[in-house]
């Protein structure tokens, strides 16, 4: 790969980045490191680590898995204004395919170091780049089952194409199940069985002068944007890790974490709750009734 000493704006073109605050681009834009790369020349392997996203200027790129016998599979070729290596942006996990040019391609390369550093400073970044990672894991879901269902109605398949299919199916699956915070624990914790303590609506639950109380709704953003108790910090318990370092200084000097979110299809407050106290947490507390008995008492609400 030949590197080009300056950024453009070219990042403004990535569907991924399009739209962030224009002055985040221009930080962005500061640490980006532009590559040109040779045709047929791999960009990154499968089972690299996973720190950096890459943006498509020109040219285009195949990306595809190799198993254990040295048998390519490919998944799909990309273009100018597309990206990949998105996801090693949020969970640092080794690259999960290979990338080749297929003919001379110009690259944006942003590190994960500096978008790190730019959620940490711009809260509001990362509330909007948490939207996007919920896109992308829908996206990547239809994806695979898509493949699944090509790969299914081949004619004629035999067993070792049928063990092939298995294998990549698996081995996606563990991926996204690690990379997805509200995956599926393979060992469970004994301590997520402890009985959680509830708290009655109260007025000084929501808006605490003292930050006596920090009081999280882990229902998802949609419903949280709806309606939500004064106050109360959005923690959508599908994107639990990310949000936690993101609140991690309010969550660590909080005494008491007051957790809502009950719905009828699934009890988002508990499963958080749960979550809190195997970080550590030991004063948390789940809002009895949610919502609708804060409401009922007629205490604060938002918007």
């Amino acid at each position: 790969m030949d590197n080009e000493s300056h950024p453009t704006s070219d990042i403004r073109e990535s569907l991924l980045l399009e739209d962030l605050p224009q002055d985040t681009i221009a930080e962005l834009m500061a640490a980006a490191e532009k590559v040109v790369v040779p045709a047929q020349t791999v960009i990154c392997r499968q089972g690299d680590p996973g720190d950096k996203y890459y943006i498509i200027n020109s040219g285009k790129v195949k990306v595809f898995i190799t198993d254990e016998s040295g048998r390519e599979t490919e998944f799909k070729e990309m273009g100018p204004g597309q990206g990949f290596g998105e996801m090693a942006l949020l969970t640092g996990q080794p690259r999960s395919a290979t990338v080749e040019a297929l003919e001379e391609t110009r690259l944006t390369v942003i590190y994960k170091s500096k978008f790190d550093q730019i959620l940490r400073d711009h809260p509001q970044v990362s509330v909007k780049f948490i939207h996007q990672m919920s896109a992308w894991l829908q996206q990547h879901e239809h994806e695979l089952q898509e493949e699944q269902r090509i790969l299914t109605e081949r004619p004629h398949m035999s067993w070792i194409d049928f063990v092939v299919i298995i294998g990549i199916s698996l081995a996606f699956a563990l991926f996204f199940n690690s990379s997805n915070p509200n995956g599926i624990k393979l060992f469970p914790e004994t301590r997520f069985f402890e009985e959680i303590k509830k708290i009655a609506p109260a007025s000084e639950i929501a808006g605490s002068d003292t930050e006596a109380y920090l009081l999280l709704d882990a229902r998802p953003q949609v419903f949280f944007d709806e309606q939500h108790i004064q106050g109360a910090l959005s923690m959508p318990y599908a994107m639990f890790d990310i949000m936690y370092m993101m609140y991690s200084e309010k969550i660590g000097s909080a005494e008491k974490i007051v957790v809502t979110g009950r719905t009828i299809s699934k009890l988002y407050d508990e499963l958080t709750a749960r979550k809190l106290i195997l970080n550590g947490h030991e004063n948390v507390y789940i809002l009895d009734g949610g919502l609708r008995a804060w409401k009922k008492k007629g205490l604060p609400i938002e918007p």
